[in-house]
């Protein structure tokens, strides 16, 4: 089950109270104070790890606690600091504050961290309170509260090249003969719900990380369908590829169709109309697909590449394309 939004609560350990305690040995009259600090709680972290891909961890997982630090002892023996709670999560996790609404961090790289809940201080033990005028301390203090926060971790895909386009535009198809990735294909709309991720080789030593986004439909930028879920996982992608189905089942209009879903790229995010963008016609092998490529072409004013899944016809020259725009990038 793929998980790319979830709420959760984390909280630190609390501190371990410091102790109140004396020096008592034989021949050791009036020996002191010697009580402890407590141990500091501890702390929540979230990593970014490669290989994890979901947030399914945390789909039943609504409240994280750190452990609570020990209470100090007799003896100046102070209290043991609590181990932290470390949790992973995929590559391209950004960490919002529930309450507030900030991001706390962009967990965009293998590797990147960050500590969403501060375990609390340990208290102080009688020790610490001794002085010249105040020889026997009766007092010490309690172990401080660990940081508690709600979060929201919200996925968004990390792909070199997005797929994009209307249902049954055949993103899915295109994937899977490109990659050895597998999603779902059939002959009905939004048979893709999810992201799904194909690492396309070019030759032995260049490849690319490939993403089939679920089918955009015209007021996906407003929330309609499941827009702001698909559009979302369209924002790390590096370059575009759209594709455009020459002959739609619905009786739509291609050109119409691909300047509705710029439209939409824009309105959810203005940035994504300057992304790099390969135009494809895909289904070569249907009847006057040359001719709406045609059409297409004239209208979006950049050439058109056309392509078949099925057949093969374009496969290349369109990995070619996208290996050069990814140079150009870098």
């Amino acid at each position: 089950m793929f998980v790319d939004r979830v709420q959760i609560e984390v909280s630190g350990g609390r501190g371990g109270h410091g102790c109140i305690s004396f020096r008592r040995e034989k021949y050791v009259p009036r020996g002191g104070p010697d009580g402890g600090d407590g141990g500091n709680g501890g702390s929540v972290f979230l990593h970014a790890k490669h290989g994890v891909n979901s947030l399914m961890e945390f789909a039943n997982k609504h409240h994280i606690r750190g452990k609570n630090g020990n209470g100090g002892l007799g003896s100046g023996c102070h209290g043991a600091n609590a181990d932290d709670v470390h949790l992973y999560v995929p590559p391209g996790t950004v960490v919002i504050d529930a309450v507030n609404g900030f991001v706390l961090k962009d967990l965009a790289a293998d590797g990147d961290s960050v500590i969403v809940a501060h375990g609390g201080r340990g208290g102080k033990g009688n020790t610490r309170f001794k002085s010249s005028t105040n020889r026997a301390p009766r007092q010490a203090t309690e172990g401080g509260p660990g940081e508690q926060r709600k979060l929201i971790l919200e996925l968004k895909v990390i792909a070199d090249v997005g797929l994009v386009g209307m249902p049954n535009a055949g993103k899915s198809t295109l994937l899977s003969r490109l990659s050895a990735a597998r999603p779902e294909i059939a002959n009905y709309p939004f048979t893709t719900r999810v992201p799904n991720l194909g690492m396309v080789q070019i030759d032995v030593d260049r490849s690319f990380v490939m993403a089939d986004i679920p089918g955009l439909i015209e007021g996906a930028a407003k929330g309609v369908g499941l827009g702001h879920d698909f559009l979302k996982h369209i924002e790390r992608a590096g370059i575009l590829v759209h594709l455009v189905e020459p002959m739609p089942m619905d009786q739509t209009d291609p050109v119409s169709n691909y300047l509705a879903i710029r439209a939409e790229l824009e309105e959810y995010n203005a940035s994504l109309i300057e992304r790099p963008e390969i135009l494809v016609c895909t289904k070569s092998e249907l009847p006057d697909s040359q001719e709406a490529a045609n059409k297409l072409s004239e209208a979006a004013g950049k050439p058109v590449l056309s392509i078949s899944a099925v057949t093969g016809e374009g496969l290349p020259q369109l990995v070619n394309q996208i290996s050069a725009a990814l140079k150009e990038k870098v």
